[in-house]
């Protein structure tokens, strides 16, 4: 049909490729398709992947996608890509990978990070100096680390490519890196949108990290024409646009109409997130808060918790159930489950900041330890961290009128009622729960669109809110939310 314009979004995640088909003229997915990876993990909070299977997944959902809609690939028009955030892939001179890509959820490196963060001058001085404050997953402490415990390797590098511009690379053949991504490698400044190659010269005098970063693109412009051998591969139009895509945050944002200010994005996936859309770098004096910049032309003020839906799959799996008993259970125990408090702490934690935390169970007695108490502790716990995150970015001048929610945990009616309790804010879910993928989409016709249609057009055709799910605050289940919320507080302080 003449009256269809075609754009493939891809999102690669930390377990899987998703991939769907946009329809830009009528704002319909038409098909979706996934494929998965693996972690490799090893000591120290070593979290890494092949690059390899991120190529494997990325062809294998595009053929899925294609296949679901039922359409030719000769008529995509565009693609794009998100990316998980803060990864590392480094690339010789003859654009061959290096080693596996370290990723955001990587904590080998917190030593490097360490040391990197003193020569800023501490959390006042990175914040000064980058606009937001370098974490142990973000991309600059693996740098160091590979310089340290990989001379060989570091030696070879050409390349610094964050996930995202590693898949734009192999797409495009090109080497290039857009705002929001690159504000979460740790070596850029969030308010002049710029590389920070003091700090990259401080970790390699030599200069071989600066000559091998990647050249900074806007976000509504192409990187480039799909490669001939690529486009056939993938079963695609060669004359594809492939737009700037993006971290899956920014991306994330596009995919939930995040682009300007009022709304709040919230993500219930194995870390949690929360941000929104500000014109201008306002730079929150909390460390937790990261200014990153967005895809959409602004900044993203946002959060991460590191723990979701990770903790609540570990009661799960403990417990033996299925998602509908986990749930029934949780509907089942009263609001601040009886006293019992859950501080889900598993992978340590950034919103509180306590990076070597562990998880534990409190108050538990005789009476209240009962499953249903615990399924909704783990549930209250996680989103009390998502509470805390978004108390820091309200005290950044931040106004909601309402929580736009995604990811796996958005899908239960009754966590979406949790959250809105705690947040005394009405939650309404996209009916496009890859909002990423969805978000990548919408650029690339962005991207192939040369700016003519706005972005805000884009997603006012593309991105649909479900009805059905909105969840508006109960006020007397606000009350004793907040109860419980401040007992959450007082066990964080004693940590």
């Amino acid at each position: 049909m003449a009256n269809q314009q075609l754009f493939l979004g891809i999102d690669c995640g930390t377990q899987g490729t998703k991939a769907l088909i946009l329809d830009a003229v009528t704002g319909q997915v038409l098909g979706q398709g996934a494929a998965t990876h693996t972690i490799i993990s090893g000591p120290n909070g070593c979290r890494e992947q092949d690059t390899g299977q991120w190529i494997d997944a990325f062809i294998q959902a595009t053929h899925q996608a294609l296949a679901a809609a039922g359409v030719d690939g000769q008529a995509v028009l565009g693609i794009g890509v998100s990316g998980q955030q803060h990864g590392l892939v480094l690339l010789d001179d003859q654009d061959q990978v290096l080693r596996p890509a370290k990723l955001w959820c990587d904590t080998e490196t917190t030593p490097e990070n360490d040391r990197l963060l003193a020569h800023l001058g501490g959390e006042s001085g990175s914040l000064e100096r980058l606009g937001v404050v370098i974490a142990p997953g973000y991309t600059v402490s693996k740098l160091l680390w590979t310089r340290d415990v990989h001379p060989q390797v570091f030696a070879r590098i050409a390349s610094i490519l964050l996930p995202h511009d590693f898949l734009n690379h192999w797409l495009t053949g090109r080497h290039c890196s857009e705002y929001g991504d690159a504000s979460g490698t740790g070596y850029f400044n969030v308010r002049t949108r710029q590389w920070d190659l003091e700090l990259l010269h401080h970790i390699d005098p030599n200069g071989r990290l600066q000559s091998a970063l990647p050249e900074l693109i806007d976000a509504h412009k192409p990187v480039g024409r799909i490669l001939p051998a690529i486009a056939a591969r993938l079963g695609i139009n060669p004359d594809a646009v492939v737009a700037s895509g993006g971290g899956d945050n920014m991306m994330g944002a596009i995919g939930t109409g995040n682009i300007q200010p009022g709304v709040i994005t919230m993500s219930l996936g194995s870390s949690g997130t929360v941000y929104a859309y500000a014109q201008e770098p306002v730079v929150s004096p909390q460390a937790s808060v990261a200014t990153f910049c967005s895809s959409s032309g602004g900044w993203l003020p946002l959060i991460c918790t590191m723990n979701l839906t990770n903790a609540t799959g570990a009661v799960r799996e403990l417990l033996e159930l299925d998602i509908d008993a986990f749930n029934a259970l949780v509907t089942q125990a009263p609001i601040g489950a009886d006293g019992v408090c859950m501080l889900p702490f598993l992978n340590g934690e950034r919103v509180p900041a306590l990076p070597h935390a562990t998880a534990s169970l409190l108050g538990l007695t005789t009476t209240n330890l009962n499953r249903a108490n615990l399924c909704r502790a783990v549930v209250e716990g996680t989103t009390f961290g998502l509470r805390y995150g978004l108390d820091l970015l309200r005290a950044n001048g931040l106004e909601a009128r309402s929580i736009r929610l995604i990811g796996g945990g958005s899908k239960s009616p009754v966590w979406r009622q949790i959250v809105a309790d705690i947040m005394d804010t009405t939650v309404i879910c996209t009916e496009q729960s890859e909002a990423a993928a969805l978000g990548a989409a919408i650029q690339a016709a962005w991207c192939h669109s040369g700016s003519q249609q706005s972005l805000s057009e884009l997603c006012q055709r593309c991105v649909k809110l479900d009805p059905t799910s909105e969840t508006r605050p109960v006020a007397e289940h606000v009350a004793a939310s907040q109860q419980a919320y401040e007992r959450y507080r007082q066990h964080v302080a004693t940590l």
